[in-house]
């Protein structure tokens, strides 16, 4: 029996001003065609199907055609809630979905789901455990002592009482982490010590039980702690931090006899999202310059302040999502001790400062100044008596 692993699709993202809708058909397409070739017997998508908790009308239409697809082709899906979803939305439909091969278990109820897939020769238990919080744990065991999500986590699989005679795979969508060892974030998925995006780590000696487990939350495909613990990973690059990650899915062969074996696939997206650092005139020499198409972060050495520096690009990479500067300006800047900048000084006098700093002693327009104590207000961060 052949399972796939998706997670963290985030339908609906975008990359700066990039709209990504055209490249995430590309990469379902692409996975769709894999399915096919590999003949893969269910798909598992582990979380944050959407980006947002109200998804887009192009967002809600690629899962719709991704999922419509997998089922005319007789693949079974089982897919889950993740942090990023609204509950109730991806829940919708849920139960006339079952009958075309689409099982969706995104409202917690108290319980894992279970699922029996069988191919003749190989049975599974397909356990689903959509994103949860503690809180959401402690309402439906109120005798349990729940500090943390580990302890949710932990009181929900001991309720389960798995069968560990037979073959058992979970779909979760929580920050697992190996034994003194964190998962390599992808960065667009939020910072933490404890947590990632607000979701505190578990210890991945948890699934124990399960011959594989499908993890989502975390953009850089990896195992975690053992081969079968393991986030696929987001299917495309969504932050500077995932240039250097090789997109991949995984894809999970269960037989009966000899156990699971996990092989990654690697994925090509239709543009890819590269770093480039260097002077304009040497990033934008002919002989330089390669894939323009691609998504791009350009960070330029120039000494002087480049006007319309992101003009100049999108002219050559018309998918330049952000330009920054490494110089001796910007270095100079992080090295100011930040907690003495403000002291005693108005918020003209900083933002003054900010802009000789940023742009080679420019002095700031007074229509310009007017804008950033408009923004400073609106944001809070300055008052009319200021």
């Amino acid at each position: 029996m052949k399972l796939l692993h998706l997670g963290d699709l985030h339908l609906g993202k975008s990359l700066g001003d990039f709209d990504l809708t055209e490249d995430q058909k590309y990469i379902l397409d692409q996975i769709r065609k894999l399915v096919e070739k590999e003949k893969i017997d269910a798909v598992l998508i582990a979380g944050d199907v959407y980006d947002k908790s109200i998804p887009s009308e192009a967002a809600t239409r690629l899962l719709d055609r991704f999922l419509s697809e997998l089922s005319s082709q007789g693949v079974k899906t089982y897919m889950i809630s993740g942090n990023h979803d609204s509950d109730d939305r991806l829940n919708f439909g849920s139960t006339l979905f079952e009958k075309n091969r689409v099982f969706i278990y995104s409202v917690f109820d108290g319980h894992l789901r279970k699922y029996v897939l069988n191919d003749g020769d190989t049975e599974v238990n397909i356990y689903l455990l959509p994103f949860v919080k503690a809180s959401q744990v402690r309402h439906y065991y109120p005798e349990a002592k729940i500090e943390n999500y580990e302890d949710a986590v932990r009181t929900i699989l001991a309720d389960a009482d798995i069968d560990r005679t037979k073959k058992n795979v979970l779909i979760a969508h929580q920050f697992v982490a190996g034994k003194g060892n964190d998962p390599v974030l992808g960065g667009s998925e939020g910072m933490g010590t404890q947590s990632v995006g607000l979701v505190e780590r578990i210890g991945f000696d948890l699934f124990d039980a399960f011959d594989y487990v499908a993890l989502g939350h975390i953009h850089s495909p990896q195992q975690v702690g053992r081969a079968e613990v393991r986030y696929s990973g987001s299917p495309l690059k969504y932050s500077l931090s995932e240039v250097n990650n090789e997109k991949s899915v995984p894809v999970i062969t269960v037989d009966s006899r000899s156990g699971v074996t996990v092989e990654c696939i690697p994925l090509k997206p239709l543009r890819d999202l590269r770093h480039i650092k260097g002077t304009r005139n040497d990033l934008l020499k002919k002989e330089n310059v390669t894939d323009p198409d691609d998504y791009l972060y350009v960070t330029l050495t120039d000494e002087e302040f480049v006007t319309d520096a992101m003009g100049i690009f999108q002219q050559i990479y018309p998918h330049t999502v952000k330009i920054d500067y490494d110089n001796s300006h910007t270095r100079e800047i992080e090295q100011v001790d930040i907690s003495q900048i403000a002291e005693n000084r108005s918020f003209e006098d900083l933002i003054r400062d900010f802009y000789r700093q940023m742009y080679n002693d420019r002095e700031i327009s007074a229509a310009e100044m007017d804008m950033m104590r408009t923004v400073a207000r609106e944001a809070g961060v300055l008052h009319e008596a200021d």
